[in-house]
């Protein structure tokens, strides 16, 4: 299988061209990056440190998408919607973890998925799937119990809360009506209501992603956690979700797709 990656002289971008060129039945044929990259020109495995691969990094997305069977984008909110738009127009299909996406680049998203299958997840990892499921399900369960998300990243993580954080509080509000996302309290807040999940974001170090839901009873508490221990974890989720678009119809799927998929 034949993969761009776009946003590919990133962290992201860069392990899952590591990973790729491990892994005999994919080639990496394109790797696109903003125009004012300095790396542009050189070669993408020499960029993450696997040798050379005949790859140039470049900033023509169209030229980098011929031959592709799927594209892979981890980059910005600002530069999806072009992302979106080239792969379209070339037929390939979308994989994209870029999170911060506005309305109008979810509606994209749905009107693409009218021509090319584009998965779309804020997190590649298949084992956060399965704690959003958890928590739509112990939220459900305990319905008496507070509900509050902590997440921690690493200290360039440039939005807050995260896109996987969010996702989690969207899951908690679907499973009890009236729950509502509290970010943070400061000052004189008075008595915690039942309504709030509060979101909390921790920046440090060099933290990969840990999200973990608290359910706190009278009598006792429940913890959910997942932690990354590294970004190969979110690569391969990536390189899996691409095997899985490059087989489907066209439509708009989700990384939890996977998990039901034969």
């Amino acid at each position: 299988m034949k993969i761009t990656i776009y946003g590919a002289a990133g962290r992201m971008g860069l392990a899952v061209n590591r990973l790729a060129s491990q892994t005999d039945d994919l080639a990496i044929v394109g790797a696109v990056d903003g125009p004012s990259h300095p790396h542009l020109g050189q070669d993408i495995g020499e960029l993450s440190g696997v040798g050379h691969l005949g790859v140039e990094l470049s900033a023509d997305l169209g030229s980098a998408l011929l031959g592709a069977d799927v594209i892979i984008d981890f980059s910005v909110a600002a530069a999806f919607d072009g992302m979106l738009r080239g792969a379209l127009q070339a037929g390939v299909p979308v994989v994209s973890g870029t999170t911060m996406l506005n309305e109008a680049s979810e509606a994209l998203i749905d009107r693409a998925g009218a021509t090319i299958a584009v998965l779309w997840a804020p997190n590649m990892s298949l084992g956060v799937q399965v704690l959003a499921r958890l928590v739509e399900q112990a939220v459900a369960a305990l319905p008496t119990y507070d509900v509050e998300l902590c997440e921690t990243h690493h200290n360039r993580k440039i939005d807050a809360p995260s896109g996987t954080a969010a996702m989690l509080v969207e899951r908690a509000v679907a499973a009890r009506a009236g729950l509502e996302a509290v970010h943070g309290r400061h000052g004189h807040v008075g008595a915690r209501p039942p309504s709030e999940v509060g979101v909390h974001a921790l920046r440090g170090g060099g933290i990969i992603g840990d999200h973990s839901l608290h359910l706190l009873g009278d009598h006792d508490r429940i913890e959910i956690t997942h932690r990354a221990v590294s970004r190969e974890l979110f690569a391969e989720g990536a390189l899996r979700a691409a095997r899985f678009v490059a087989r489907r119809a066209p439509g708009r799927y989700a990384l939890a797709d996977l998990l039901d998929a034969p």
